[in-house]
């Protein structure tokens, strides 16, 4: 039997008759940039997310950038965010030419940890960064006591958490600002890059706008410096399309998880994902840690795992094999490995099993059935 990582043929079978006439209507009407689809799309997804804004944006990353480009970061500022997250959350920072600041995860949600953040605020931190991690939202109201304790900003990354909750209330508006991203393997994704900010500030999403759209509060009017970070037409209409359909597709990632925790329990060599009692996670990810053996590399059994697993026709990822302080770009931050212990723990440790909603029980059930049989 083989199981994909991902199946994103399955979900466009399944929504190709919605699809297709979205995508048609765009190319009949030539809105190939914004226009009625993204307008639409953008104010739907706020009000699915509980917010006064949202603004389409042409990627993830970009969306990282626009936050704080928007928030005024810039020469010479400081950005906490975790070690452990997928690069782009950085670029955030950089790209206005502040320097990311790595803190330690949680080594329960894998999330920012709040009770290490506060001895990485220096005179020169404008923001914290809030990387909601494989669905799960992070522990937001100590963040953000925080953030108000020492004057700072709070912005969320929910690149991989789309319809996730924190404390009852959805993601999205529990911070000055939030990233999305829409890329094709996202639990929202479009039909090549996308993303979105959020945020219920008039005038900071008043600053979105115009940044996404060269700095322009209309065509040739230009109030501040921006760039082209706009949403095309068609990612608009598919992406409205799409969101019609993410609830269910979110109870499918749950129905998944809860399937793999059942299966999988009595593994003494594996650690299950932990879903906080503060959340409601969606599961972009189901990331288990396969422990290490005494004696060898931490990574050998589960680079040893994801072999077999390979073998029997599973595929698996690693998110994220090598923490951000480790990577060569920011060697000259000046860190070392052993820095973020819990960080590098699920660099060498974590593998991230199949996980989309349309994955079948007897799929789940072979998944299962080959780890119990790696580890007999």
């Amino acid at each position: 039997m083989k199981v994909p990582f991902l199946d994103l043929k399955a979900q466009y079978n399944s929504i190709k008759e919605e699809v297709l006439p979205a995508i048609f209507d765009v190319l009949d009407n030539t809105a190939y940039v914004m226009g009625k689809p993204v307008f639409n799309f953008e104010e739907q997804f706020a009000k699915e997310h509980n917010v006064k804004y949202c603004s389409g944006v042409s990627a993830g990353t970009d969306g990282n950038h626009i936050v704080l480009w928007g928030l005024g970061v810039g020469h010479g500022d400081e950005v906490i965010i975790p070690a452990n997250t997928f690069i782009a959350t950085a670029w955030g920072a950089t790209l206005c030419g502040a320097t990311p600041v790595f803190v330690d995860c949680h080594p329960e949600s894998y999330n920012l940890d709040p009770a290490k953040v506060e001895a990485a605020i220096t005179p020169k931190t404008k923001a914290i960064v809030a990387v909601h991690l494989y669905g799960q939202p992070a522990d937001m109201d100590p963040l953000k006591a925080i953030a108000e304790k020492h004057n700072l900003y709070l912005v969320e990354d929910a690149a991989q958490a789309h319809f996730a909750e924190y404390k009852g209330k959805r993601i999205g508006g529990l911070s000055d600002a939030c990233s999305f991203s829409f890329y094709p393997g996202k639990n929202l994704g479009a039909y090549g890059e996308g993303g979105a900010v959020t945020t219920n500030n008039d005038e900071l999403a008043g600053k979105f706008k115009m940044i996404r759209d060269h700095g322009a509060v209309e065509k040739y009017h230009h109030e501040m410096y921006g760039h082209n970070y706009r949403m095309e037409g068609i990612q608009g209409a598919v992406l409205g399309v799409k969101l019609n359909h993410l609830g269910k597709w979110t109870d499918g990632r749950r129905r998944v998880a809860a399937k793999y925790r059942e299966l999988l329990s009595d593994i003494e060599q594996i650690k299950l994902p932990t879903e906080m009692d503060y959340s409601k996670h969606v599961y972009h990810l189901f990331v288990i840690q396969v422990k290490g053996e005494e004696g060898k590399e931490r990574s050998e059994r589960r680079n040893a795992l994801q072999k077999y697993l390979g073998e029997n026709d599973i595929a698996s990822g690693l998110h994220y094999p090598i923490p951000l302080h480790e990577q060569k770009c920011f060697a000259d931050l000046g860190y070392a490995k052993g820095d973020f212990p819990v960080s590098e723990e699920l660099a060498e440790q974590g593998l991230s099993l199949p996980m989309f909603p349309e994955l079948t029980d007897e799929q789940i059930n072979y998944v299962s059935e080959k780890i119990h049989d790696f580890f007999k």
